[in-house]
């Protein structure tokens, strides 16, 4: 365990003077009183060679007791080889993210890399060259199949299954053709997302063969004579006509 040279009073009544001055309380662990009073607790580490310095409070919101208790905690992740300037960065980022989301859904946007935002960023990148109908046809599908189901999710944690529910609820109502179209489209939705780096793979791939297949149909021939004779008359001009009626 570390040893511990620090003691409350003697934080409580360090003075300041005119440089930055350094009270150590063992193993990495200090506080920094600046010039103008201020005091800040320090924590230093070496992590794959280097060495760094991690901020773990200011005193007396931080005391000493909960400077050592964080510090602790940062010596267990280090010990397992985990840098925790780059946990505290990763924590900082993820509540920014947090944040900017609340925002986004409070002004009816979608949230960042749910499903739908990254639905609408696929679209704007990849249906420039597609001619109007087809964008038309392609947001139609999404936002009616898709984002009600799927689009507030981050398209992360959207799995394979859930995707399958979704598009059942679309083969029962009669609609094959369509649930095929939403599984194409969602399927490049996860590719774009895999690429860009917001999933781990594209899931859809797992739903081959899972929906009902299309009937294309089949139209009874045709083995009367006369209706062969009349659909040929009705296929040649009138120009060439060479059929007899």
């Amino acid at each position: 365990m570390a040893k511990e040279l620090l003691t409350d009073v003697t934080v409580r009544n360090a003075k300041p003077t005119d440089k930055d001055k350094r009270l150590n309380d063992g193993s990495g662990l200090y506080l920094l009183i600046k010039p103008n009073g201020a005091k800040w607790w320090r924590f230093d580490y070496t992590i794959a060679g280097k060495r760094k310095t991690l901020s773990v409070g200011v005193y007396p919101s931080t005391g000493l007791a909960d400077a050592r208790r964080k510090v602790e905690e940062v010596r267990n992740q280090n010990a397992n080889g985990i840098d925790p300037s780059n946990t505290r960065k990763e924590a900082k980022a993820g509540q920014r993210l947090i944040i900017e989301n609340e925002k986004r859904v409070d002004a009816g946007l979608s949230a960042v890399d749910s499903f739908e935002f990254v639905a609408l960023e696929w679209y704007d990148k990849r249906m420039l060259n597609k001619s109007e109908s087809h964008q038309k046809r392609t947001l139609s599908l999404l936002k009616r199949d898709l984002f009600p189901w799927l689009g507030n999710r981050p398209i992360a944690t959207i799995k394979a299954p859930e995707l399958l529910e979704v598009l059942q609820r679309i083969e029962s109502r009669n609609a094959i053709e369509t649930a095929h179209r939403a599984l194409q489209t969602s399927g490049q939705v996860f590719r774009y997302a895999e690429i860009t780096g917001r999933v781990e793979r594209d899931i859809s791939q797992a739903l081959k063969g899972a929906l009902t297949a299309v009937n294309s149909g089949h139209f009874a021939a045709m083995t009367d004579p006369q209706q062969i004779a009349s659909l040929l008359r009705a296929c040649i001009s009138p120009n060439n006509d060479i059929l007899p009626s």
